[in-house]
């Protein structure tokens, strides 16, 4: 080891972790919570995360009689001996270097190596292929199943390291994203996508912290490396199009459909809001009463206030009228319901307060009595096409909203991969293998709390895991209010700071080892930090997050902003922007 030390491990277990005393010249306000260190054991190397920092002394006589303020010569004497730092460190990952190498007369010899030429990562077999390895050495990276002797010295990570943990952005052997850096040095941590997408994941922090931003920083990353195609349910619609960026001064950010013209489509229930925006080729998007089902309202009831009786008569009506309960339902006369009530032993005053709410749907622009055409077909095809569709709501963002029409769609496009899946399946063909799919919803809590998650297709998909090629990105500030099963399924978990106990318990939900992070969780910064855990990086980490600006957009979109047939529209209004003083 030719770096230096920082300190040695003095105590410690594998469930508590490592106590490590730093060396007398070594700061301890340069150790922060959630760094990345290692430690050079006598054959093994760990790779650790320091969850906590405290001061220590070899006296009580000290703390009873500590040196005066002024007496720099006494505290330095102390410094190191009667007074010192120590840190607690989680060890992560493990591995055992062994390098082959060939004697004088051509046998096989095992010596300790460096970094090699694979790597193997926990929980499923992680390989790194390293294009940079000079040597032949071969290292499999573990979970950590024991722990360093007494006095291991301590080392920061370097470059290499981290390399060799998270491997780097241009690996041609893996879809490998760089989501940001390490909190005190400049390399790219990378998610594998393609672990990414085939389990469902999630993005917590609250409100304020960015979550958006990661969005669609992770959006950006899946579209470019092609690992699957996105349904995005956009509440707020940032992220088909430009939106406003967060800070004092104004300014935009480019959409999905900005960077990839040719690979996003937009689709908006609020075509109004849309055009305004100054959003191209966007499909109108509308829903129609035969395609509500009772599900879809069992979701809604709260915003629907409605009862339990009313859901059961909903449930008789659909029996009777088919698709067309609703307009039935709206178009019944008093002594019709009553009629209808004597003959299949409904509630009156239950069908009568049902029909009274339903009502409400009628406020919603894109609803329709009947939709002769076929728009969530529409989406299937682009989705099979390869293309990554955004679904707009503009001024229809309300609750009500959001979750009806997310439900709907949702649901139809889950039953048609389920019926690829299986057909796939069946013939076990190449070309009848659906694309994988990756669907996003905002307000995650709101489909996902204990009371609904049985009647919601997202429940559904997030306990089916990749059964059927879908899986779910939720976005959401509230992660205690999703049912614990789901949360357990939740594959990767990108988290920007969070201050409420029960959300911080949530995150850890199903974690090995969770307790000690949760310092880490609640010391971040509260703008573009985040803990990453779970099936997309070999170990937790804490990141920088990669800005989303003008160097990003060049390094990841299809095509320059300057190339595209509406660029000089939106330079005009950045344009008046600046000469408004924006």
């Amino acid at each position: 080891m030719t770096e230096k030390p920082l300190g040695s491990v003095i105590q410690g277990s594998l469930s508590q972790g490592l106590e490590v005393r730093l060396h007398p010249d070594v700061l301890v306000e340069d150790m922060r919570v959630g760094k990345f260190l290692v430690v050079q054991g006598v054959r093994s190397r760990f790779f650790c995360m320091l969850t906590d920092v405290a001061l220590g002394t070899a006296s009580q006589r000290i703390m009873a009689n500590p040196p005066d303020p002024g007496n720099t010569f006494l505290q330095e004497v102390l410094a190191g001996t009667g007074t010192y730092g120590t840190i607690n460190l989680t060890p992560m990952l493990m591995f055992t270097p062994e390098e082959v190498m060939q004697d004088e007369n051509g046998r096989g010899t095992k010596q300790s190596g460096s970094y090699g030429v694979s790597l193997e990562g926990n929980g499923g077999g992680r390989a790194i292929a390293s294009h940079q390895a000079q040597s032949s050495a071969n290292i499999e990276l573990l979970p950590v199943k024991t722990i360093p002797s007494h006095f291991s010295q301590v080392f920061d990570a370097s470059e290499r390291d981290f390399r060799a943990v998270f491997g780097w952005e241009d690996d041609p052997h893996r879809r490998n994203f760089a989501i940001g850096q390490p909190i005190d040095m400049d390399v790219p941590i990378c998610l594998d996508l393609d672990r990414f997408v085939e389990r469902s994941n999630g993005i917590f922090g609250k409100s304020g912290t960015g979550k958006s931003f990661l969005t669609r920083l992770l959006l950006s990353g899946i579209i470019r490396k092609r690992a699957a195609v996105n349904l995005i349910f956009d509440m707020h619609s940032e992220y088909g199009w430009e939106a406003a960026s967060e800070g004092k001064r104004f300014s935009t950010v480019k959409g999905l459909r900005q960077l990839f013209p040719g690979q996003v489509q937009i689709y908006t229930l609020d075509p109004e809001s849309t055009k305004r925006r100054g959003v191209r080729d966007a499909q109108e998007l509308y829903i129609g009463y035969d395609q509500i089902d009772v599900e879809d309202l069992m979701l809604v009831r709260g915003e629907l206030n409605l009862s339990e009786a009313s859901l059961e008569n909903a449930i008789i009506l659909r029996n009777e009228f088919g698709k067309a309960w609703i307009t039935r339902l709206l178009a019944m006369t008093n002594e019709e319901i009553q009629e209808f009530c004597e003959t299949k032993m409904g509630s009156k005053s239950s069908i009568m307060a049902l029909q009274r709410k339903l009502t409400r749907l009628d406020e919603l622009k894109y609803i329709r009595n009947s939709c002769p055409h076929n728009y969530v077909g529409q989406i299937l095809e682009s989705l099979e096409a390869g293309k990554h569709v955004v679904v707009e709501f503009g001024s229809q963002s309300n609750l009500l909203s959001y979750m009806l029409a997310t439900n709907v769609i949702a649901r139809r496009i889950h039953a048609s991969y389920v019926h690829k899946a299986e057909k796939f399946l069946q013939t076990k063909n190449v070309s009848d293998r659906p694309q994988q799919l990756v669907i996003t919803i905002e307000e995650a809590h709101r489909f996902l709390d204990p009371s609904t998650v049985r009647q919601t297709i997202f429940g559904t998909i997030a306990r089916e895991m990749r059964k059927y090629f879908v899986t779910l990105l939720v976005v959401d500030q509230r992660p205690s209010g999703i049912d614990n099963e789901v949360m357990s399924q939740v594959g990767t978990r990108i988290t920007a700071l969070l201050n409420d106990e029960k959300d911080i318990d949530a995150i850890f939900t199903g974690v090995s080892g969770g307790q000690s992070l949760r310092s880490v969780l609640a010391k971040l910064d509260s703008k573009q930090q985040a803990l990453i855990l779970g099936h997309a990086v070999p170990m937790p980490v804490v990141v920088r997050t990669r800005p989303y600006d003008e160097t990003f957009y060049a390094e990841i979109g299809d095509t320059p902003w300057e190339e595209m047939p509406s660029a000089s529209v939106f330079k005009a209004a950045e344009s008046a922007k600046a000469d408004l003083g924006f």
